[in-house]
């Protein structure tokens, strides 16, 4: 591949140290707004895979024994330095991944929130003591990092995701070797930057940027990895829990959803309906909290359609740096192609675009459908844009079993003002999450955060990956 002059080229972070692929190949990263060039990585290999997690093994066996205090320090550090290249991160953003500015100011935020957050986990590594049947015998646990973990990123929130996942591994006195997603791999590169810049250790942190089909396996599947955490489809997270079973590894997977609203009668339009429009149409929809179904009692169900639609056909569309741009484009070809089929395939069997359905170069306009019945692929498939499906209801009962009616089991949100049912909703609900009287998309750095079923395996956030991260070890001792 011709690399062009003036079109920066990323190399990879191995050991401490900045490394082209072993081939000296690269790969194209695309703005996805126009398509447009926007930059070449360097193509890892296997082998790079293999070199990293020698590196990241290596150093874990004086990383594990740093002080709680140094490893506080030099997370703190990263958050200062984040502060400090707030426009890098906030441009590669917009630039790398077409986030419109108020999604990325918002991630950015959220970035800097985990990586404080996992500042305040290496003083929390502790065991307790345990009663002994035996005479003369303390008996206690202590909490020790796993060893080296695996983190695979996608591309949607690249910054939430890497803060968290990786602060949380390093925290605990893990070493990380990272694969960020191919449509993302600048924004890793500059965290990269920071985490050398803050003095963490060479081979503490490192980063492998090229194709996950091509290399994905070979770190997931290397019996020196201790942990891996993933973020992606469905069908790839399903690919790697079979992967890590062979080596009994430990993992983490957050995947798709196709998150229900339910609506109740009683619930307050005026503000229920900017809440549902936050729900599927931050970021376009590719999200995979984004809320792809709405369920709402028939009394204020057409009142529903319509401001919904009214809000819909108003959202932002312009430049992205445009605080009042919402919509951003689709981040590839392929994806575009997945949106446009699920919208036609519903079309042709009978569903109707209310709203939407058009596209403005790569960007989907955002898209409400009605009439959606279950033979159609956008009923219970994850579509991951700015589409919605909405279905009248003739009760509550109806709505939670509707809204249980699917593999998936990652977000959900209610809208009422009855109190019992919000929280029967809450109890009965097969979700990994419940947000009452607000919009399925949530996330904080402290709380349990992944669903069930084909949404995926164990939870994140920094009590979740300090159960996850580390393991207990049994120690007695005869007095």
């Amino acid at each position: 591949m011709n690399k062009k002059a003036d079109v920066n080229t990323f190399k990879q972070f191995i050991g401490g140290k900045w490394v082209e692929g072993e081939n000296g190949e690269v790969f194209e990263i695309q703005n996805p707004i126009d398509d447009s060039l926007y930059a070449f990585g360097a193509k890892g290999t296997k082998n790079d895979i293999k070199k990293a997690i020698k590196e990241a093994k290596s150093a874990f066996i004086g990383y594990k024994e740093t002080l709680p205090m140094d490893r506080e320090r030099m997370l703190l550090r990263v958050a200062e330095l984040m502060e400090e290249r707030k426009s890098d991160l906030i441009d590669c953003l917009i630039d790398e991944i077409g986030s419109p500015i108020q999604k990325a100011m918002f991630e950015f935020s959220k970035g800097l929130t985990m990586v404080r957050a996992a500042a305040g986990m290496c003083r929390n590594v502790r065991g307790e003591t345990i009663p002994s049947d035996a005479p003369e015998k303390f008996s206690m646990s202590i909490r020790e990092p796993l060893g080296v973990v695996a983190v695979i990123t996608p591309f949607n929130v690249p910054l939430i995701k890497t803060t968290r996942l990786v602060c949380n591994a390093i925290a605990l006195g893990n070493t990380v070797v990272h694969l960020p997603s191919e449509m993302a791999p600048h924004l890793t590169i500059i965290f990269a930057e920071i985490i050398e810049s803050a003095g963490f250790p060479a081979g503490s942190y490192n980063v492998v940027t090229g194709l996950g089909h091509e290399i994905g396996d070979e770190l997931t599947g290397d019996k020196d990895i201790d942990f891996v955490s993933f973020t992606g489809s469905s069908v790839v997270g399903q690919h790697i829990n079979e992967i890590c079973a062979k080596n009994k590894t430990p993992n983490t997977l957050e995947l798709g959803g196709k998150s229900p609203t339910v609506i109740l009668a009683d619930a307050d339009l005026e503000k229920t309906v900017p809440l549902a429009a936050r729900s599927i149409f931050m970021f376009a929809g590719q999200a995979c909290i984004g809320s792809s179904r709405f369920y709402v009692e028939r009394p204020i169900y057409e009142e529903f359609v319509k401001r919904f639609s009214q809000v819909a056909s108003k959202v932002g569309m312009g430049d992205l740096r445009d605080p009042n741009t919402v919509i951003a484009p689709i981040i590839s070809e392929r994806q575009r192609n997945r949106i446009k089929e699920h919208i036609a395939d519903a079309v042709a069997k009978g569903a109707t675009i209310v709203v939407g359905g058009e596209w403005d170069g790569n960007r989907c306009k955002p898209t409400l459908l009605t009439n959606v019945t279950e033979e159609m692929t956008v009923c219970k498939t994850e579509t991951f844009g700015p589409v919605t499906s909405i279905y009248p209801i003739d009760s509550y009962e109806e709505g939670l079993k509707r809204a249980n009616d699917t593999e998936y089991g990652l977000s959900s949100a209610i809208f009422t003002k009855d109190i019992g049912r919000a929280f029967h909703f809450a109890r009965n609900i097969e979700a990994g999450m419940c947000h009452i009287n607000g919009p399925t998309i949530h996330d904080e750095a402290h709380v349990p955060f992944g669903g069930n079923g084909e949404s995926g395996v164990g939870r994140e956030g920094t009590d979740a990956d300090m159960e996850a991260m580390t393991e207990l070890k049994w120690v007695t001792v005869q007095l």
